[in-house]
């Protein structure tokens, strides 16, 4: 029976007590349980990226790594987590759309093993692709995900990418397509992923004037991702109450202080990590420094400034010890101070992260591309 994860309540339980020190004793900003709005729902202000989740070719899946997911999920669940992404491109070659899958199959367990129902908010992405002509195309691909997953409602459905860049026409069908999935209670808020500051705009007013609100916008987001296009799209979230969803965290795997010039992960990455991580020893050292002081990991520092920064971070996870570390970036915060160091350390690196080729480069006006932003 398809199962609703839009309209359940949650009581989560709380992590371990941070730590801090006895010279500023204070209590958080963040604890777990607390929720942040995210359009119509309340989301925890951290949620799990689920991109690893049947991507062989970049991350290595197998399907027997499916029981420790499963684990993964329910241990975010037990801590408070209930924002989980996700998209229906998830999965290399026959496992596409595995992402989805396994996410609905980990919600229908868990719920029988715990015998209640807990608010969960999936957003999983609709890809953009060159067949998607037309809206109804683009409501067909958000059922077939309600399928994959065996939900009746999805919390967040997400366009992808814009095509304003090489197919404006196309834009505003499947603009139209987020319009009728909404109108139609495919989902309960919609969003957006991969979109510049004007075509952010754009699509909001367009959105605003079919009654139907913008609720996130995902943006790749880190300390290797804070340039002119980052920090304007923040802006103008906050001046129109979206909420900035932050993909990428810790620029995959470059601010987990795991990697170096002579220690490269496996696979695609390499080659990025190789040319990047020989310029990010300020960052990585004033990352250290600062999880050393307050007896955290590089990664829960990368991810908590995320959160200080008021985005929603979604790191990806596929083992329970990342669960777990990911998990320790909850329930404290950075100083002003820190925030401030890191920010420097990060300025001072001569290398940044490459930015996603979907990210909006153009506007577009009548059909036609305009300038370049």
């Amino acid at each position: 029976m398809a199962l609703s994860v839009c309209s359940m309540n949650i009581n989560p339980i709380a992590l371990a007590a941070p730590s801090f020190s006895f010279k500023s004793l204070k209590f958080p900003s963040f604890w777990p349980t607390q929720k942040v709005k995210m359009g119509p729902l309340s989301v925890s202000p951290m949620g799990f990226g689920t991109w690893a989740w049947g991507n062989q070719l970049l991350w290595g899946y197998q399907e027997s790594m499916d029981n420790e997911l499963q684990q993964i999920f329910n241990l975010a669940m037990d801590n408070g987590i209930n924002l989980f992404d996700t998209a229906d491109s998830y999965g290399t070659g026959r496992l596409n759309g595995q992402s989805e899958k396994l996410l609905g199959r980990f919600i229908r367990e868990f719920q029988e093993q715990k015998g209640s129902q807990r608010e969960i908010v999936i957003a999983t992405k609709f890809a953009a692709y060159p067949w998607r002509l037309t809206p109804g195309q683009f409501v067909s691909a958000c059922r077939a995900s309600l399928d994959r997953m065996q939900i009746e409602q999805i919390g967040i459905g997400q366009l992808h990418w814009s095509t304003a860049n090489y197919a404006p026409l196309q834009e505003f069908a499947l603009w139209d397509g987020l319009v009728a999935m909404y109108e139609k209670d495919l989902v309960k808020a919609v969003g957006v992923s991969n979109y510049g500051p004007k075509q952010l705009l754009k699509i909001h007013d367009y959105l605003k004037d079919r009654g139907v609100p913008l609720c996130s916008a995902q943006v790749q987001f880190s300390l290797l991702s804070t340039g002119k296009d980052q920090l304007e799209i923040k802006s103008i979230c906050d001046s129109l109450g979206i909420r900035m969803i932050a993909y990428s965290p810790l620029g995959l795997g470059m601010l987990t202080g795991k990697y170096s010039s002579s220690k490269l992960p496996s696979g695609p990455r390499a080659l990025l990590f190789k040319q990047i991580l020989p310029g990010l020893d300020p960052l990585l050292s004033s990352l250290r420094e600062i999880a050393n002081k307050r007896r955290k990991t590089m990664s829960q520092v990368a991810i908590n400034w995320c959160i200080c920064k008021g985005t929603v971070p979604i790191p990806g996870v596929k083992t329970i010890k990342q669960a777990e570390e990911n998990l320790g970036a909850l329930g404290w915060r950075l100083s002003s101070d820190e925030l401030l160091q890191l920010e420097d350390a990060a300025n001072e690196s001569p290398r940044r992260m490459i930015q996603n080729i979907f990210q909006t480069r153009y506007t577009f006006k009548t059909g036609k591309q305009n300038k370049k932003r």
